[in-house]
């Protein structure tokens, strides 16, 4: 058992559902104090972590927040997300804003943070996702923004290194208290699970295991690291298209 991380300070964006607050009660329960920052109050509160109201797009807020932390010791970019939305059926302006969300916001709290982290020799662990990796139609600017978001954590882990370490969990599909609006219902989150590897979708203690991973002194070496978090991706979609090395009605 790594207890690295037992009476330090971890402030995770996003953190009161979801996967945030996955993130935040794995932290709580290795004895961390827990600061989850968000918009709103959680509706459903977290043993043992505190909230503190926070807009991550007011820079200014932000970096007061931060000012106001007496140590910090590991920063949690979470918070993002993106409703479904083809790049034609919206204005720029509007796709902008995916981007602020899930990309500037993040740099914001991490250099908002930088100079606790620096005397603490801390770490920034971004969430990141597949979508980044992959076309991503119907959330484009979400996954350009974490495509960029995945790029800024190692070029600041070269920068910041060796007092800060940055790393990046790249997370697939999650099952969380919305999933049935994206999946539509029970069934639909039973045949997306059957396209994932491991058979099911993360539950959000997974992401928060990993996120405590790459915080603790078990990770001291891993900086610019990106760490997949999906199952075991997807299947690519040419094997099931493609007819070599399928059974025929004689061989059957």
């Amino acid at each position: 058992m790594d207890n690295s991380l037992r009476g330090r300070t971890v402030v995770v964006t996003g953190g009161t559902r979801g996967v945030g607050a996955g993130v935040a009660r794995a932290f709580a329960e290795a004895g961390a104090r827990v600061v989850a920052c968000a918009r709103r109050p959680p509706e459903v509160p977290v043993e043992g972590v505190e909230f503190a109201p926070l807009d991550l797009r007011d820079p200014p807020a932000v970096r007061a927040f931060f000012a106001g932390l007496p140590r910090l010791d590991a920063l949690v970019n979470n918070a993002g997300g993106t409703p479904y939305r083809l790049l034609a059926d919206a204005d720029a302006e509007r796709h902008a804003r995916v981007i602020e969300l899930n990309l500037v916001a993040p740099l914001t709290a991490s250099l908002a943070a930088h100079a606790h982290l620096r005397r603490t020799r801390g770490s920034v662990v971004m969430v990141g996702s597949v979508s980044g990796g992959r076309p991503s139609p119907g959330s484009a600017a979400y996954g350009a923004a974490k495509a960029g978001l995945e790029n800024l954590a190692r070029s600041m882990a070269v920068e910041w290194a060796p007092e800060v370490r940055v790393n990046t969990l790249v997370v697939g599909m999650v099952r969380t208290e919305l999933s049935h609006l994206h999946y539509g219902g029970e069934d639909g989150i039973e045949a997306v699970a059957r396209t994932v590897p491991l058979g099911r979708l993360a539950a959000p203690a997974d992401i928060g295991a990993a996120a405590l991973y790459l915080a603790s002194d078990a990770a001291a070496y891993i900086t610019g690291a990106s760490l997949h978090v999906h199952g075991g991706g997807e299947r690519p979609a040419f094997l099931d298209a493609a007819t070599a090395n399928k059974p025929t009605d004689k061989e059957e």
